[in-house]
Formats: C-alpha cells, sequence, structure tokens
C-alpha cells in the first residue's frame, strides 16, 4: 500500500513487499525539491533505486508491481507512470520521428476467422495467404524476442481469430517466457466462440488482458451481425474469464447505425453487475465492408445518449497512450469506453505497432505501406539487420492518417480545425506533394493481391442506325460489328500502360469484354471485368477495354450516322488491394 503527501516537503512512500512466506514493510522518506516541493522530482530521483530493489528477487516485474499498488491513489498512479516511461528506455528503432516511442506490439496470428461480421469482411469470406507464407510458431516468437529487448511492454495477439491456430497455446506460453525481459502484459483479442474452454491454460501460460468482440446482447440480432451462431459460447467466455479472474476483461463493440446503435443502453446497463470495460468503436472502413458515413455513430452522441438515461457518467483517468476515452455509471462494478477512431483520433499519441499474419510489419492501421520482416527471417538475416529494417519502417510513420479520414469522415462531423487539416493534407497520388511534377505512384511496398474490377458505358445510336445494327446490314461492315468490338476492348485493356503514362504496366490474368444491344435505350451496352495478381489495381485496364470497345463500335457506325453518343463509362465495382472492394452506389 502506497501513502503518498504531496504538500510535504518530505514524500513518503510506505508499501509492502510479499515474498514467498514473509511479508516486508518499508517506507521510503524521499526528499522533494526545496522550492517547488515536488514529489514528482523525487520520484524520477529515486525511482530506479526501488526498482532495483524489487528485481533482486522480491518481484520479479516490479512496474507492474508498483503500478497495481497504486491504484489506491490516483496522484501517485500518474506519477508512477510518468516515472516508469521516463527511466525504462525504449530503443531508438522504435522511435519514430515525432518522438512517438512504440512500446506497443500487436500481432496478428492468422487471417481466418469462424464469423463473417458484417463490418468486417464479405460473407464469403475473403482470400486467405497459403499456410507456408505465414509466420510460423518460431517466428512469432523470435519477433517478439527482438521487439521486446528493443523496449516493447505489451503485445496483444489479434486475427482473423488467434483460436483458431492450434498453437495458440504455445505461442503464449514462449511470450510468457518474455516476462522475464520487460514484457509486461500479453493481451489478446477473440470472438469468443471457442474460447471458454482453453482460458484457464492460456491465463496459466501468461495472458492476462482480454478482448472480447461482442456487438449486442440480443441473440437474434448476433446472428444477423455475424451471420453464424454462438451468442452463448461469447457471453460464456467472458464470464469464465471473469470467473478465473482475468486482470482486464473488455468487450468491444462496433457501433453501426440503424444496426445495433440501441445496444448501447443495455451495454450501459450490463456493466452495473459486471466488472468488465464495455468500450463503443466508432464503425470504421475495413476491407470488404462497404462502409458508409452515414452508418457512423459519433462518440459524443453515445455519450449523449447514455448520459440521458443513466445521469452524468463519470469521467475516468486515461493513461496517456489509451486510444479509449474511459466512463463510469456511478455506482456500476463496470466501465465504459469510447474509441472514437474516426471523429477524434489519436495519432499524436500512438505507440502501436502491427505485424500482419504473413509477417509484413505495419505502423499504422490506414497505411499501406508494409516490409515483410517474415522474408528476413527466411534469409536468415541477423538480429541487428532485422531491427534496422524495423526501425526504417517506424521512422517513415506519418504524423496522421489525415488522409484516410478525408475520405471517410464527412465533413459535418469535423471541426473547423480538423478540416483545414484534412484539406491541407489531401492530394492527387500521381503528383509529387512537393514540386506537383507528375509521377507513378511507387508500389514496391504492396504484396500482390488478387485484383479485379468491372467498368461499364454504352453508346447510343439514332432509330434508324440501330435497326441497321441490329440487322447486321451496315453496307460498310467488315465483320460482326460487336464481335470486333469485343476483341478491340480485350486488345486495348493489355495496352493500358502504353496508352495511359503513369500507369503501371500489369499481367493480366483475366479479361472479359461483353456486349449487348438494348431495344429501350437504342444503345450498344459494354461491361468488361478484368483481373490480375500484382500490386496495383486493374480499374484502368477495364475502362480502357470499355471505352475501346464502343469506340470500335462508332467507327463500324459512323458511315450509318454520326449522330452517335459514348456515355456513362464508369467503373462499378473493384475486389482486392488495401481499400478492398468497392460497389457503386446510385445516391
Amino acid at each position: 500500500m502506497f501513502n503518498h503527501y504531496s504538500q510535504a516537503p518530505i514524500c513518503i512512500i510506505n508499501y509492502t513487499l510479499k515474498h514467498r512466506n514473509s511479508i516486508c514493510m518499508c517506507s521510503l522518506l524521499l526528499p522533494t525539491d526545496d522550492k517547488a516541493h515536488n514529489p514528482e522530482t523525487c520520484l524520477y530521483r529515486h525511482l530506479v533505486t526501488m526498482t532495483n530493489i524489487l528485481r533482486s528477487g522480491i518481484q520479479k516485474s516490479p512496474w507492474k508491481f508498483l503500478a497495481s499498488c497504486s491504484k489506491t491513489n490516483r496522484n501517485l498512479h500518474g506519477l508512477i507512470q510518468n516515472a516508469q516511461e521516463y527511466l525504462k528506455p525504449i530503443s531508438s528503432p522504435l522511435v519514430d520521428t515525432f518522438n512517438r516511442k512504440h512500446n506497443y506490439l500487436r500481432i496478428s496470428l492468422t487471417e481466418k476467422c469462424n464469423l463473417r461480421c458484417t463490418y468486417c469482411m464479405p460473407a464469403e469470406g475473403v482470400p486467405l495467404t497459403p499456410k507456408e507464407n505465414l509466420l510460423t510458431t518460431d517466428e512469432i516468437l523470435k519477433l517478439a524476442r527482438l521487439f521486446v529487448s528493443q523496449g516493447t511492454t505489451k503485445i496483444r495477439l489479434t486475427g482473423g481469430e488467434p483460436t483458431v491456430r492450434p498453437d495458440l497455446l504455445e505461442i503464449i506460453q514462449g511470450l510468457g517466457e518474455l516476462k522475464s525481459q520487460g514484457l509486461e502484459s500479453i493481451g489478446m483479442t477473440s470472438n469468443g466462440i471457442a474460447l471458454k474452454r482453453k482460458l484457464p491454460a492460456l491465463k496459466k501460460a501468461g495472458l492476462d488482458t482480454l478482448n472480447i468482440s461482442l456487438d449486442t446482447l440480443d441473440r437474434d440480432m448476433f446472428g444477423i451481425m455475424t451471420r453464424r451462431q454462438g451468442f452463448d459460447k461469447v457471453l460464456g467466455a467472458i464470464d469464465e474469464a471473469v470467473r478465473i479472474n482475468v486482470e482486464r476483461v473488455k468487450i468491444n463493440c462496433v457501433v453501426i447505425r440503424g444496426t445495433n446503435d440501441d445496444q448501447v443502453l443495455h451495454f450501459a446497463g450490463y456493466t452495473k453487475d459486471h466488472p468488465v470495460n464495455v468500450r463503443f468503436i466508432e464503425y470504421m472502413p475495413f476491407d470488404g465492408n462497404r462502409w458508409k458515413s452515414e452508418k457512423m455513430v459519433p462518440y459524443r452522441e453515445l455519450l449523449t445518449r447514455i448520459e440521458s438515461i443513466y445521469g452524468k457518467l463519470t469521467k475516468l483517468t486515461d493513461d496517456k497512450n489509451d486510444t479509449t476515452k474511459a466512463y463510469q455509471v456511478p455506482g456500476y462494478q463496470g466501465k465504459l469506453g469510447f474509441i472514437s477512431s474516426m471523429t477524434d483520433h489519436f495519432c499524436d499519441t500512438c505507440n502501436r505497432l502491427r505485424i500482419t499474419a504473413d509477417g509484413s510489419i505495419k505502423v499504422c492501421l490506414f497505411g499501406n505501406s508494409e516490409v515483410s520482416l517474415r522474408d528476413l527471417l527466411r534469409q536468415d538475416q541477423s538480429d541487428e539487420k532485422i531491427v534496422q529494417v524495423i526501425g526504417n519502417a517506424v521512422r517513415r510513420k506519418k504524423r496522421k492518417h489525415a488522409a484516410i479520414a478525408l475520405s471517410v469522415v464527412p465533413s459535418f462531423l469535423l471541426s473547423p480545425l480538423q478540416r483545414r487539416h484534412y484539406s491541407s493534407q489531401n492530394r492527387l497520388t500521381h503528383t509529387d506533394p512537393k514540386t506537383g511534377e507528375a509521377r507513378m505512384v511507387a508500389v514496391e511496398g504492396k504484396k500482390d493481391s488478387q485484383r479485379e474490377a468491372r467498368a461499364v458505358g454504352r453508346i447510343v445510336l439514332p432509330s434508324e442506325a440501330f435497326k441497321l445494327l441490329k440487322k447486321n446490314e451496315i453496307h460498310t461492315l467488315k465483320g460482326n460489328v460487336l464481335v470486333v468490338a469485343q476483341i478491340a476492348g480485350i486488345q486495348a485493356s493489355k495496352q493500358t500502360s502504353q496508352l495511359i503514362p503513369l500507369c503501371h504496366p500489369l499481367a493480366l490474368t483475366f479479361i472479359n469484354v461483353n456486349l449487348w444491344l438494348d431495344d429501350e435505350k437504342s444503345s450498344v451496352e459494354c461491361e468488361s471485368t478484368v483481373r490480375t495478381v500484382g500490386k496495383t489495381g486493374v480499374e484502368m485496364e477495364a475502362l480502357m477495354a470499355t471505352s475501346t470497345a464502343l469506340l470500335t463500335v462508332y467507327d463500324m457506325c459512323k458511315a450509318a450516322s454520326k449522330y452517335m453518343v459514348i456515355q456513362d463509362i464508369h467503373v462499378v465495382s473493384k475486389e482486392g488491394g488495401k481499400s478492398g472492394s468497392w460497389q457503386w452506389e446510385n445516391k
């Protein structure tokens, strides 16, 4: 237990140390700055001595011990956290150019998931990376060891769904061994479906923080949102985590307007008898979720809704690097939190790095730049070389993900300052931001993926010309018009990079140009589908196919009439890449 008398010129800290069967009552009398009587100064000066005493065998995790002991004194708790950051060294490779210290690592174990949540992926799932390209158990643990050696203190396992990986327990056991080397917390994010029976062993292995995704407390709505059953299994996993005393149990709820935003009040009531932290996450764009800005509910609106029923919430202290704005209904066991990823980002205090399931380091959730650490491991590169590559990636991290936010957040949700900032960040990707000169987009850092694009368009003909085309009786006809146009579209698609200066040359794996007559519109309709496996999309190739096919129709019909109009050429869908699936929607 700590007592702290901040008004006195002497800072007195009383604490209890337990070691095996012995209990040691200790006191430290720390002189403060005589002028300022500032206990923080003495804490910074003397906490090193205290931790060295604790490290001598009485406590294996002194910082964790000190922080837990200081929970009864909010002021001292803050000082302990500040002192920890001040005293605990973090290697320069984990510090970016904005002096953000990245001591939190998230490792994706798999791309597989046993749910199909509507906001996360399409019903049919997503293309999976071949198993041989995923990180092995040993590779995961080696990277974790390297990051911990550089100052990482917190590791969280994510997915996909981590519990579908058969070596999950082995991975957590390996991470648990790193707690003697500076790792302080092992967390995991799970959907809870297959978690309950695994929890006791995972906790014993070192798991101390658990985030369970649950977007509704309504069984039927759960089935709709996840496209699967298993609601009772998830609640059972939460109850089991509380029963076996997992240190921190959190529920992650993605709030979608018109779908589950009515559940927010139910979750607030849930915290009355459940000592968990329910966190409401603003709906974000992910691969395949067809994000719409009108479905996103700003956290301030949610806060207002809750307070209209439960009264004024108590604002809790947020840690410096916490993504959550923490609150509590007075007298309730649990807590509420709001993760404002879209309307009030926390980029300035971001301390997170990510490793994807296939071993690439990702310095920003919304960033496209990735560097493969897996390849370095399999090339038997030295630890020093891998750390150097990590450091280079971290130093390239941008200050904010503003360009992404601009493209997905409606302007009315932004403050005037945010609008001005986002506007200044928005730019054309094919121009140099400094000189304004044209340039090709660099794609060497991107991963190859299956990509597809569909483009449509039409050419409208005068009625007489359309009748001739339909009868295939145009006197200048050199062959079937639609067949020739189809071949022209295919040929043009393959030549896109030679005609559009800044397009990358691509090895196309599939081209289909389909033309048909529409009697009602007196038109030739065209739809082109193009696919490739590569680092950039094929929208331009699809547009080129459709445009050239329609131009060919014009060329072959112009003797009958020149009053033809090519119109409405546009991309209607695309798949693959970091931006995921996109579908044209009429508004």
